[in-house]
C-alpha cells in the first residue's frame, strides 16, 4: 500500500517507521530539510521537501496514486487543508491527527475517514491506567460501548488451572463477554484459544465485553 504522510514530526516519523516495518511504501512531506533527510536516511522512506498543502508538492509526491493519506502537520488548520486536498484528489482513505476538538466536525465534512485526537488518547490511556492498574492495555469501540483489553491472570485468581470452557460456563463470568486471545507468558505469541485452553498463572487473556460489564470481568479474573 502506498501511504503519503504530511508532517515529519515525532508522530509522522513514528508512523512512517511502523508502516515500513509492516511492508508498506511510504512517502513523507515536510518543509524542514533536516526532518526529510532523517526520514530518508534513517527510515528508508521517500521524502518530498515542501508544504503538504501545496498542490504541486502533493502531485509530485504521488497523491493521485496514494491508497492512504495521513495528515499529521503542526496545526489543525494545515491538517484540514491537507484532508480537503486529499479528498479532492480522490484518496480513498484519509486520516488526520486532531489537536483541538472544535475541528472534529470540519474534518469529517472535509472528508477525513478517521480523526484521531492525541489529547483524548493520552487522557483515556492515563485514566484507564489509574482506574484499572491490573489491565495492560485497553481499546474502546462503538463510542465506548465495547471494550477490548488485556488482563493478566493473577496467582490469586480462582481461574488458574481452569479450561476456557470452565471459565465461560462459570455463572460469575458476565454473559456476553468473550475471551478472544491467550498468551501463556510475556514472550509467547498471542493465540486464539479454544475450549480446552488452560489458563495458567502469569498468562494473559484478551477479553471483549460491554462497558458496563468491565468491572465484573476484571473482578472475576482478579479474585
Amino acid at each position: 500500500m502506498y501511504v503519503l504522510i504530511g508532517g515529519a514530526g515525532m508522530v509522522g516519523l513514528s508512523l512512517a517507521q511502523q508502516l515500513v516495518e509492516l511492508g508498506h511504501t511510504i512517502a513523507v512531506i515536510d518543509t524542514e530539510p533536516a526532518a526529510c533527510r532523517y526520514a530518508r536516511e534513517q527510515l528508508g522512506v521517500m521524502t518530498f521537501e515542501g508544504s503538504a498543502v501545496n498542490t504541486q508538492v502533493l502531485i509530485e509526491a504521488g497523491i493521485r496514486k496514494a491508497d492512504s493519506v495521513a495528515a499529521v502537520l503542526r496545526n489543525d488548520a494545515l491538517n484540514l487543508a491537507m484532508v480537503t486536498l486529499a479528498k479532492h484528489y480522490g484518496v480513498s482513505h484519509i486520516l488526520t491527527r486532531m489537536r483541538q476538538r472544535d475541528f472534529a466536525e470540519p474534518y469529517r465534512i472535509a472528508g477525513a475517514h478517521h480523526v484521531i485526537s492525541t489529547v483524548d488518547l493520552a487522557v483515556s490511556t492515563m485514566a484507564n491506567a489509574i482506574e484499572y492498574p491490573q489491565v495492560e492495555s485497553m481499546m474502546h469501540y462503538e463510542q465506548g460501548q465495547v471494550e477490548v483489553f488485556k488482563l493478566a491472570v493473577s496467582k490469586e485468581s480462582e481461574v488458574n488451572g481452569c479450561t476456557l470452557i470452565q471459565v465461560t460456563e462459570d455463572p460469575r463470568f458476565p454473559a456476553g463477554s468473550l475471551i478472544i486471545g491467550y498468551q501463556s507468558h510475556p514472550h509467547a505469541d498471542l493465540v486464539i484459544p479454544d475450549s480446552n485452553t488452560i489458563l495458567e498463572t502469569g498468562s494473559t487473556v484478551l477479553v471483549v465485553t460491554q462497558s458496563e460489564l468491565l468491572h465484573q470481568v476484571i473482578d472475576f479474573f482478579s479474585s
